[in-house]
């Protein structure tokens, strides 16, 4: 019955351990500081003329899988797929606020910068192929598979008005913030550069 027991234990710490998003090229801390530091601040752009189709998202990466199912595939632990790249099991580790899915419909894919928020600081004067590149971005640490409705409770905020749960994830998610900004040569508003730095200082 104890090994039973621990056998038990052993799995769910397994799941807890082995579950976690990993998005690609999270800088270091002091590379994300000197991206900070570079960053432009300026005030915040009009939602005028926004739309989501603008960002044309999800698009085919290989076969038959999208942009969200490649994020599943990566993020998740034991995944398998059907035909279509539908998952059929799996886990997904929500760093944001520490719980563990199994089901795919309880999981989001967050863009880190949001959308609306990329258009807001300079992504407005973009081509719709480069907005699609950024909605799509497998590259840079700009998409996570999360909790669903931490996802949709977060919005187009920015790290001024929301921040993960988990203060242990404040670290990565202002440096995969940072780095995606920096990369994407989008602005930054002055309270969202002092949320990000307090954020960084707890590295």
């Amino acid at each position: 019955m104890l090994g039973g027991g621990l056998a038990a234990v052993a799995l769910s710490l397994s799941l807890t351990t082995t579950a976690q998003a990993t998005p690609p090229n999270i800088p270091s801390t002091a590379t994300a500081q000197s991206e900070l530091n570079a960053l432009t601040v300026a005030s915040e752009g009009s939602m005028t003329g926004y739309s989501r189709d603008l960002f044309p998202h999800w698009i085919t990466i290989s076969g038959s899988c999208n942009t969200r199912e490649t994020v599943l595939k990566r993020d998740g632990s034991g995944v398998t797929t059907d035909s279509s790249c539908y998952p059929t099991s799996g886990s997904w580790y929500s760093p944001y606020d520490g719980e563990t899915w199994t089901s795919p419909s309880d999981v989001d894919i967050d863009h880190i910068v949001p959308l609306a928020e990329a258009w807001r600081s300079g992504a407005s004067s973009w081509t719709t192929s480069k907005r699609q590149s950024f909605a799509n971005d497998l590259t840079r640490p700009q998409l996570i598979a999360v909790t669903d409705n931490v996802n949709q409770s977060k919005g187009d905020q920015d790290p001024s008005t929301w921040k993960p749960s988990r203060t242990a994830y404040h670290c990565t998610y202002a440096k995969m913030w940072i780095h995606t900004k920096y990369y994407w040569d989008l602005t930054l508003q002055s309270a969202e550069k002092s949320a990000l730095q307090t954020m960084l200082n707890t590295c």
